[in-house]
């Protein structure tokens, strides 16, 4: 059953080929229209340059994908982006050759490991090493006194500080600019959605009685794999009781008959861009409870409701403030934000609920490029199983809300 959206006002999700994917000619000037959004977001804050370590963060500004599960823990790998000049990718021993193709990148030179991992009692010196490279290319850049950073290590900002820099973090400026999406990288974020949806098809076929949540679970991670996804980010597929609270990670439970199973894609997919949407399921061929009807009808109703709402031009509080009212014996095991935005991962902005407001919230504004995941979890505090659900939207460039993601909901659940 596909969501009704004849009175939201929201745009039904796409699945002509042009629209989900992008040619050739739009994935260059993505590319650089994403490393000016960077440089904008840089020169807007006077920074003369950032030096990111996040894999997520380099693939953004660059285009280039190596080993993002491993760079993420290793600081071996890393781009440097001033707000004019040359761009300097920095990769791993050996790995030169894998973004020489890349119109974002000016120069590859072989990135300094600087963790004790790989330096042991050389780290402070390889570090110093590194920050004067780093001065070095400020200096040909021309110059200036703020630098930011991301995913480093502290010694390295404190080896940046040596060298005169007012070290600032860089995720402020990056998140900023991943939060508006160019020109065509709404593509780019189609596509992924569409490959995923079809591994959480094959998902869905495998839960059957008797089988554990990991074995199901593996379908998507093959079939995200196949369709040159990177990875799934979290584990979050659980069944029966283990669906209440939320957040407990898939295990070699045995799921049984009539049980609900719940998921959360969290794949970051193809082209790197997060496909993030959350379904329940009712394991077998049988009737659902009228229980668990009342929980997912109640999902349900929080989802369309909270989608209706949005509009660009208002703010994170209005938001809150309009949003569906979880019942009493269901507040304590919320889901933590009402939405949240959504590019190569979870990303800026971030909205609580508006009781959570004034000692967790903070105010902005939807706008126009903002890819937004709207949430929904709703399970009892005295136990028992549990529903989520979310979808993934796009508030595009004329202001009208487009769902993205298009997976079924259960129609067994829906009362």
């Amino acid at each position: 059953m596909q969501p009704d959206l004849s009175g939201m006002g929201i745009l039904a999700p796409t699945h002509a080929p042009a629209a989900c994917e992008p040619t050739a000619e739009e994935k260059h000037q993505i590319l650089l229209d994403r490393l000016q959004q960077v440089r904008q977001e840089l020169a807007r804050r006077d920074i003369a340059a950032a030096v990111m370590f996040d894999p997520a963060h380099v693939r953004y500004a660059t285009g280039s994908r190596n080993m993002q599960i491993y760079s993420s823990r290793n600081p071996a790998r890393y781009a440097f982006v001033p707000a004019q000049g040359p761009v300097v990718l920095f990769e791993f021993s050996g790995c030169d050759h894998l973004a020489k193709h890349l119109p974002t990148v000016d120069e590859i030179r072989p990135g300094k490991a600087i963790s004790y991992y790989f330096n042991e009692r050389r780290t402070e010196e390889v570090t110093r090493e590194w920050a004067e490279e780093i001065d070095d290319l400020v200096r040909q850049c021309g110059g200036g006194e703020r630098i930011a950073i991301e995913s480093a290590t502290a010694e390295a900002a404190f080896a940046l500080k040596r060298c005169g820099y007012e070290v600032l973090d860089a995720q402020e400026p990056l998140e900023q600019a991943r939060a508006y999406k160019v020109r065509n990288e709404i593509k780019m974020i189609r596509s992924s959605l569409r490959a995923v949806e079809d591994g959480v098809r094959k998902l869905e076929r495998a839960i059957e009685p008797g089988v554990t949540e990991n074995y199901a679970w593996s379908m998507l991670h093959q079939h995200i794999i196949e369709t040159d996804a990177d990875f799934v980010e979290t584990r979050l597929m659980n069944s029966g009781p283990r669906t209440n609270p939320w957040f407990q990670e898939s295990s070699d439970r045995v799921i049984q008959r009539g049980e609900l199973v719940a998921l959360d894609t969290d794949v970051v997919g193809r082209y790197g861009y997060y496909a993030d949407f959350s379904r329940t399921f009712l394991c077998g061929d049988g009737e659902a409870t009228s229980g668990q009807k009342e929980l997912y009808q109640m999902s349900y109703d929080q989802i369309c409701t909270n989608m209706n709402l949005l509009r660009p031009g208002m703010t994170f509080r209005e938001y809150a403030e309009r949003a569906w009212v979880i019942p009493e014996g269901y507040w304590s095991r919320r889901y933590f934000a009402l939405a949240h935005g959504v590019g190569m991962n979870g990303e800026y902005p971030y909205i609580v609920h508006g009781p959570d407001f004034e000692t967790s919230g903070y105010d902005g504004v939807i706008a126009p490029g903002m890819t937004l995941c709207v949430e929904s979890y709703i399970g009892h505090e005295d136990g028992g199983e549990g529903v989520k659900l979310e979808e993934q939207l796009y508030i595009n460039e004329d202001g009208a809300v487009e769902l993205l993601s298009d997976y079924p909901f259960e129609p067994r659940l829906l009362q």
